[in-house]
């Protein structure tokens, strides 16, 4: 909690808090300056004073309760500036964190978990140091003021109030002992509800169709009513604070008057007016004392919430972000690619994914790969576009490992079409501008042709993840926002599935012709779509088992004859057999 407090504060929240700190202090000598005009107007009131010197007590208590009235305002405003400019910061700085996070990092995150962490998490923290700042500042100067006041007076009762604050503070920290593990619990739960509602959400359609709308309640419901029942838990043990500590506040008061009132029977009775407005002014102390430790309890029915928040922000900032850049900021100015006895396997995987893979493609040459579900396509191009790295073996652009280039210069002049095409919301124009703004308008309407797109216009609106287009349309926007990027390599991870034939014939026209500068590395299940390229690799568990051009292989590889066959007859494969 301290850690993001203090490393992620920045100068004007910390001018802010000191502000605040400051104004607490001189609001804390005025609220204690009260009780002493209170007993010097009670002895005055008592002896049958001067009226003028009255006023005069009365005149300087009010601009005591206006004085700490005025300044309680300002530091309230300073300690909600402090506490909402550490959130602005720190969230930030975990968005940043995050967009830096490779595969590996998301998969240890789930997404609702990032999305809870970035709003409900910081609400809490927040809120907590915007109370605290003020209160756990305020509280102890209070209570070590008053204190000192009250032991001046009476020994006695002093003992007293003693006695009261420990069971309060007994009873307020064994409540924390219980619901820190519950808060935790309720983050957690908070985490798998927002995961339920966001594949319900997503997937509405399809709990449609399959009748699924009580199965899919049942189990919101259930995730729902453990939440509530942990919140529960939680809010009775602290709605038995309130009335502890109003007991604990009328009980002090009690006792102080019962105690002093046999205290002032041992008294002479000329001492016994100023031993009655001491009482008097112990009571109010009395009460300071108490007050400031029950607004402790408030700072401490915060805290577990909280904190948990606070450590759940902190893993997510001092995640180790394994994919590092590297150092050389080359420009692609080929596009060859070779791959030099790779091996890969996922992080938490014993078992590799890719093995012994060697290859090369030559600039402004086309390969293709492909080979059957789970066979190792996707995870090659990934290592292309250096989604990971390598287990062993080396990737080469222009000869230069791919581990070596800077990311924005890789991603300059490198486009990535993935499998599910992403479209963000916005009109068509921000989607193909995405990353590359300097496009004019008309360029962006040449490479919704280049796309096969030209349906669309640039100031057409697309909805949140682009419902409300088809997914052909979705892939070629795709492939309309990788050509306005003019790159050396593209790579299609199977980003011609959704299209019908014609226009992925058309589409594969357009591109090579204006793409003939560039490398084009294709992924499909289509024999089609790739039985033109320079080079096809045929993929099974991982490995390749084929390499060739299209007749080459069918001739020469099983595998590939087979995939083919399933496809087209023998008759359109030229008679093969």
């Amino acid at each position: 909690m301290l850690k993001l407090l203090f490393t992620r504060i920045q100068k004007r929240e910390a001018i802010a808090a000191i502000l605040c700190v400051v104004t607490v202090i001189f609001t804390i000598f005025f609220d204690l300056k009260l009780p002493e005009y209170m007993s010097g107007l009670t002895v005055l009131i008592s002896t049958e004073g001067d009226v003028s010197e009255v006023i005069n007590y009365g005149i300087r208590m009010l601009i005591c309760v206006l004085g700490s009235a005025v300044l309680s305002i300002f530091d309230g405003y300073c300690a909600a500036k402090c506490a909402a400019g550490l959130a602005l910061h720190a969230r930030q700085e975990l968005f940043a964190h995050v967009m830096d996070f490779g595969q590996e990092e998301m998969n240890k995150f789930s997404i609702p978990s990032l999305i809870t962490r970035t709003t409900d998490d910081f609400t809490q923290v927040q809120m907590y140091v915007s109370m605290s700042l003020v209160l756990a500042v305020r509280c102890p100067i209070m209570a070590i003021w008053a204190v000192t006041k009250i032991l001046e007076h009476s020994i006695e009762l002093s003992m007293v109030t003693a006695i009261f604050v420990v069971v309060i503070m007994i009873f307020v920290f064994s409540v924390m002992f219980i619901v820190i593990p519950k808060f935790r619990l309720i983050q957690k739960l908070t985490d798998r509800i927002n995961l339920v509602v966001n594949e319900n959400l997503t997937g509405i359609n399809v709990v449609h169709a399959y009748n699924a709308e009580n199965y899919q309640n049942e189990k919101f419901d259930d995730l729902n009513i453990k939440i509530t029942k942990t919140q529960l838990f939680n809010q009775r043990l602290f709605a038995a604070l309130g009335p502890l500590l109003g007991l604990g506040l009328n009980g002090l008061s009690f006792v102080i008057y019962w105690v002093g009132a046999a205290l002032i029977l041992q008294t002479t009775f000329a001492d016994r007016l100023t031993y009655f407005s001491n009482i008097v002014v112990f009571s109010t102390y009395a009460t300071y004392v108490l007050m400031s430790f029950m607004l402790l309890v408030l700072v401490f029915m915060l805290l577990p919430q909280a904190r948990v928040s606070a450590e759940r922000i902190l893993k997510v900032l001092d995640e180790t972000i394994k994919l590092k850049q590297g150092s050389k900021d080359h420009k692609i100015r080929h596009g060859s690619i070779e791959f030099k006895n790779v091996d890969f396997k996922y992080p938490n995987n014993s078992k590799n994914t890719l093995q012994d893979i060697n290859f090369s493609i030559d600039s402004g040459k086309t390969l293709a790969i492909i080979g059957g579900t789970g066979s190792g396509k996707t995870s090659l191009i990934n290592l292309i576009a250096r989604l990971y790295d390598t287990s062993s073996g080396t990737v080469t652009i222009d000869g230069v490992d791919v581990s070596d280039y800077k990311f924005e210069s890789l991603y300059n002049d490198l486009a990535f079409i993935t499998q599910k095409a992403v479209i963000f919301s916005g009109t068509v124009e921000d989607n193909i501008k995405f990353g590359h703004s300097s496009n004019k308008i008309n360029e962006i309407d040449e490479y919704l042709k280049l796309a096969e797109a030209q349906n669309f216009k640039s100031n057409d609106e697309i909805s949140q993840r682009g419902k409300n287009i088809s997914g052909g349309q979705k892939q070629r926007l795709a492939i309309a926002r990788a050509l306005a990027r003019k790159p050396k390599i593209i790579i299609f991870d199977d980003s011609f599935s959704a299209l019908d034939y014609i226009t992925d014939a058309k589409l594969r026209s357009n591109l090579k012709k204006y793409c003939q500068d560039s490398t084009k590395v294709i992924v499909a299940q289509r024999i089609g779509t790739i039985k033109d390229a320079d080079k096809i690799l045929v993929m099974k568990d991982g490995k390749i088992v084929g390499e060739g051009r299209h007749n080459e292989l069918l001739k020469e590889n099983e595998e590939y004859k087979q995939i083919a066959l399933s496809q087209l007859s023998p008759e359109e494969l030229g008679g093969v057999e």
